[in-house]
């Protein structure tokens, strides 16, 4: 019953799926930080929000369509971020059961030996799934900068109309 054990078919089966773990260790990580600017920035608006609210701000019309438009850009980033992070984990999860379920058939029921090979295939599609999220969510944050630059230059004219 334990001689797949001195065979190496288990540990070289086992490797891939502890690489792609780490490699949605390493997703993870970044996109945890992602979250964690995405949560900065909506501070930093509501903050503008508040000023406005108070008058302490010229243009008010103007800045609160934009930060209404910019917490609207940062509400969908949060929900994609998220949707990714759930993928990733589910994803590590896969693959450590991937590994662990190898070693398990090889060692007590090679017949079903498929199990290991299709619970892997799953955790590389929520690992294609998340990097779908991050590329989408990335346009979203192209979205956010380019509105930033748009709207900075408008105050820019705004300033030098009030000058001429």
């Amino acid at each position: 019953m334990f001689d797949s054990f001195s065979n190496s078919e288990i540990l070289s089966g086992m490797i891939t799926p502890a690489v792609l773990v780490s490699a949605c260790a390493s997703l993870i990580f970044s996109t945890a930080n992602r979250l964690g600017r995405i949560f900065d920035r909506v501070n930093l608006l509501k903050s503008e929000v508040e000023l406005l609210l108070e008058g302490k701000r010229g243009l008010q019309k103007e800045r609160m369509v934009y930060l209404r438009k910019q917490l609207s850009v940062q509400k969908k980033r949060a929900v994609l971020i998220q949707r990714s992070m759930a993928f990733l984990y589910l994803a590590t999860s896969l693959f450590v059961i991937s590994s662990l379920s190898l070693a398990i058939t090889l060692a007590f029921a090679k017949d079903l030996s498929w199990i290991p090979t299709v619970v892997a295939i799953s955790g590389g599609i929520c690992l294609f799934l998340a990097s779908a999220l991050l590329f989408y969510e990335s346009r979203y944050n192209l979205t956010f900068i380019n509105s930033q630059i748009e709207f900075t230059e408008f105050l820019e004219r705004e300033v030098q109309e009030k000058k001429s």
